[in-house]
């Protein structure tokens, strides 16, 4: 078991990349026609390790913490109270070593894509040269090649999301920080990009924290999924997904169905608000 200081990790295991530990998260809030204040907790005691490498699964109702935990892996928000450390040092604000992919691409309009992906290699002052081959080997890899030089507004959501993606891996991020990337796409859309993800991730062996709604992509993409339970957000269970890789097919399996029935099982005792789950994976069910 690891034992922690102030903020450095004493005993490490070497493969453990983040851990958290007993992460909790309370909010002021003011109460309606009231001066009055409150306290919220968003979370409740998270204590987590991610391997080196591991595809790491959150998965959990709107409300539950998911997003709240990840900006803090990401050092964009900060726990009441805990820590969660990198490598054995505390994160204590946002770096290079974590890339980010949000749901909302957030690509620069103005910025052809080349640019865009190029944009964390400005900010290491990698030179110009060097940023060009970095970004067209970065872009090939997410399937772009031929749409260098297109603007963010010429592309598909599909398309927009894989220079994301590039962009993110191009400055070459340890650990790479995904909120519902996904989630704006058509179901096929979705599935593809699945597909693509795992083949990126097997050719870089990127830690990855990806945050979800449907179970069926959990299940896709991990090794393990995290199930969160809300009011406040707490882990309910941890999942090991030991289904054979690559993933083509799976979703037939019944091995896959019994993954499914349990986390939908663990997310329902939970009294979890299980709407958008159902439709989410109505969707991918569609798509397959």
């Amino acid at each position: 078991m690891t034992d922690f200081t102030d903020d450095t990790v004493a005993v490490h295991d070497e493969t453990e990349k983040i851990v958290a530990v007993n992460i909790n998260k309370i909010y002021k809030v003011r109460q309606k026609d009231s001066e009055k204040l409150t306290e919220f907790q968003a979370l409740k005691n998270i204590n987590l390790t991610v391997k080196k490498e591991e595809f790491l699964v959150i998965v959990g109702p709107s409300g539950c913490g998911k997003s709240t935990f990840l900006d803090m892996v990401a050092g964009l928000a900060h726990p009441t109270s805990g820590e969660i450390y990198m490598d054995e040092k505390l994160i204590t604000g946002p770096a290079l070593d974590r890339g980010i992919v949000l749901q909302g691409y957030a690509l620069f309009p103005w910025r052809s894509i080349r640019k865009n992906v190029e944009f964390g290699l400005e900010i290491k002052k990698i030179p110009r040269k060097e940023r060009t081959e970095i970004s067209q080997r970065f872009i090939d890899l997410v399937n772009l090649h031929g749409f260098e030089d297109r603007y963010p507004h010429e592309l598909s959501g599909g398309m927009k999301q894989r220079v994301a993606i590039a962009r993110a891996l191009a400055y070459d991020p340890e650990v790479l920080l995904m909120d519902e990337p996904f989630a704006a796409v058509d179901a096929q859309t979705r599935e593809s990009l699945q597909e693509e993800l795992l083949r990126i991730w097997e050719k870089t062996k990127k830690t990855i924290i990806f945050i979800t709604h449907s179970i069926d992509e959990a299940i896709f993409l991990a090794d393990r999924v995290v199930v969160m339970s809300a009011d406040p957000g707490e882990i309910k269970e941890t999942i090991n997904i030991e289904l054979p890789r690559p993933r083509d097919g799976i979703r037939a399996s019944a091995e896959f169905g019994r993954l499914r029935q349990k986390i939908w099982q663990l997310l329902q005792n939970g009294h979890a608000d299980t709407e958008e789950l159902r439709q989410s994976d109505n969707l991918n069910d569609r798509a397959v």
